[in-house]
């Protein structure tokens, strides 16, 4: 009898708030419940970020970097410091870089157990997401302790990080590790080989390795569809090539290499590589220095350009610098890996399910502050 067409729907989903994702609005054309298009429209949460650190002191960036990825601020903090870092060169001392370390695989593991908490939400499991935030709350607390904030923490400077460790960090990340490690299995053994978490999420918006590349997709959602690719090994910063963790990769354990199912286990187990890394950093790290002593009295680079990456939670998050010579930048510019994911949900979200349209967009855990910098 060939193909039956029924009659073709524009629906619109939002502007509104999907589990933590940020305002967005997603135009989608369906053919009875099978999308045939799917149209994301973002701007809602624009904040100018880069137009406004063209306009104030290098210094006075760094909070703003902490405003567009709030999920991961830590690690927004890290890659813009690094830039200017490279484009003043100055190299921090090494008690410096083992901090940025810990604290940016610290808020690693939070921004991933928010990934795989609002996941859950999004096909219809609330209680991994309480399991996630009560062991993500641990870390939080970590970071009032050290810096006074649990959100938006401004830590990481340029030449150094604002405060040195209090006393009693280290041991309470110890202990944070001590206690983390085993509640993996829990959040397995509750979500990960659910059955019915399985089927929502296993097959489900496949994306393919050419597909993953030519859209420029990176993070976990380019290692989900088995791509062995991680800046922190292939292009190391800071000390990331004195430790030693591995690279999860979708393998199609569960269905078709780069689906939903993928792209949430290698958080999963990200989380755990995190875990050793932070190990390692504790005990390597110098017990004594000044983590002032490189930071710069004025922050004003040479006239010049620079750009930097660095591995965020998202993916490969990016700082290109223009400076003439002033103490503000010429021209910012941030590569957010959360654009990319979210320009492929039209590609990968064909010929689905309406009822996978959130499973599809919360595996590829975007967030929206970075994507309307």
């Amino acid at each position: 009898m060939g193909v039956i067409h029924g009659e073709e729907m524009v629906l619109n989903i939002g502007p509104q708030h999907p589990s933590t994702h940020g305002v967005l609005r997603m135009k989608v054309r369906t053919d009875g419940e099978i999308l045939t298009q799917i149209t994301p429209i973002i701007g809602y949460l624009h904040r100018c970020f880069e137009k406004h650190c063209e306009n104030v002191t290098y210094e006075q960036c760094l909070p703003y970097t902490d405003r567009c990825d709030y999920i991961a601020s830590m690690n927004n903090n890290f890659g813009y410091a690094l830039a200017v870092e490279r484009l003043m060169g100055i190299s921090v001392p090494e008690r410096v870089e083992y901090i940025r370390i810990i604290v940016a695989e610290l808020n690693r593991i939070a921004s991933h157990q928010l990934a795989i908490g609002t996941f859950g939400l999004d096909v219809g499991a609330f209680t991994p997401f309480l399991y996630c935030f009560r062991d993500r709350e641990r870390i939080l607390d970590l970071f009032e302790m050290l810096c006074g904030s649990r959100l938006l923490y401004n830590y990481i400077w340029v030449g150094g990080v604002s405060h040195d460790l209090p006393a009693g960090f280290v041991e309470k990340v110890y202990e944070f590790i001590d206690y983390f490690e085993p509640n993996i299995q829990e959040y397995n053994d509750i979500l990960t080989f659910n059955k019915i978490f399985i089927e929502r999420a296993a097959d489900v918006g496949v994306l393919p390795e050419d597909v993953a590349i030519s859209y420029g997709v990176t993070g976990p959602n380019l290692r989900g569809s088995g791509v062995k690719w991680d800046l922190r090994r292939h292009d190391p910063y800071s000390v990331y090539d004195k430790l030693d963790f591995d690279i999860p990769v979708g393998t199609g354990a569960m269905g078709t290499v780069g689906d939903c199912w993928d792209r949430y286990y290698v958080r999963i187990r990200e989380m755990e590589e995190s875990a050793k890394i932070i190990r390692q950093a504790l005990d390597q790290m110098p017990r004594e220095g000044d983590v002032h002593e490189a930071l710069p009295k004025k922050v004003r680079p040479p006239k010049g350009s620079v750009y930097v990456r660095t591995e965020s939670p998202r993916g490969e998050l990016g700082y290109y610098i223009i400076s003439d010579g002033k103490p503000k930048p010429f021209r910012l510019h941030m590569r957010s890996p959360a654009l990319t994911a979210l320009s492929v949900i039209d590609e990968i979200g064909r010929g689905w399910m309406l009822s996978d349209v959130l499973a599809i967009l919360g595996s590829l855990d975007i967030v929206l502050g970075e994507i309307d910098r």
